[in-house]
């Protein structure tokens, strides 16, 4: 049996997760201005240099807002915010997401999906479309939750490669860590054989080249876990 290797979290990773947590808190208000990076080392017992690039890090995930000359403050990441953000407000969730995030996902993903099945179906390639028998066929013999997580995002986004949008696999790798949660989280509700079911009909209609039939299942699909039978919120 295989072990991961383990690794201690490096002071700049400590630095981040310590004042998201702040922030996300509440503890940091938004508009809060932080001490000069000289302070925030010195209380925190770090270098400048771990202050700095943590800082420029939480700017690119939209939780501060740095002012040259001016200062840095504590930004409103529900508006400046990126998927990365998400990923911290879930980590700091203890892997979860709120409801109205799990239902903002899935209403991205019916987008996406659909936009990727219709162009896929209009441009593809016989052969091109014939790649993705390769992942249906591995999730029917699929059982772990997680292996079925990241296979069915798999053909998802080669779904959205083939549609001959470049930007569209893009957006799919960009959610995917969100996504790949919510699927390990179906997995263990509702069973691996049910996204299994969900990526083979998909395959069948695209296939079949029957646009309106693909779109109709990807949005239906979809929102039996949002309002079904088939929801995966999280327990509060």
């Amino acid at each position: 049996m295989l072990f991961k290797k383990l690794s201690a979290p490096s002071l700049k990773e400590l630095f981040v997760s310590e004042l998201e947590g702040m922030i996300l808190s509440g503890k940091l208000e938004i508009g809060t201005k932080l001490p000069p990076e000289r302070e925030l080392a010195e209380s925190m017992q770090v270098s400048r240099a771990v202050v700095n690039s943590g800082i420029a890090e939480m700017e690119k995930k939209g939780f501060l807002l740095v002012k040259p000359r001016i200062g840095t403050f504590v930004a409103d990441y529900r508006r400046y915010g990126t998927t990365d953000t998400l990923v911290s407000i879930m980590q700091y969730n203890g892997g979860m997401l709120r409801d109205k995030e799990v239902r903002s996902t899935l209403e991205v993903r019916i987008i996406f999906m659909n936009l990727a099945a219709s162009l896929a179906i209009e441009r593809a390639t016989d052969e091109e479309i014939q790649s993705l028998e390769h992942y249906v066929k591995e999730l029917e013999k699929c059982e772990d939750p997680e292996k079925t997580a990241s296979l069915i995002f798999a053909f998802s986004h080669e779904l959205s490669f083939i549609s001959g949008n470049d930007l569209l696999p893009l957006f799919f790798i960009s959610f995917r860590d969100l996504v790949t949660s919510l699927w390990v989280r179906f997995a263990t509700l509702y069973g691996t054989q049910a996204l299994a079911e969900s990526a083979a009909t998909i395959y069948h209609y695209v296939v079949a080249r029957d646009k309106e039939g693909a779109t109709n299942y990807i949005t239906h699909s979809t929102l039996e876990s949002i309002d079904g039978n088939r929801q995966i919120y999280y327990p509060s």
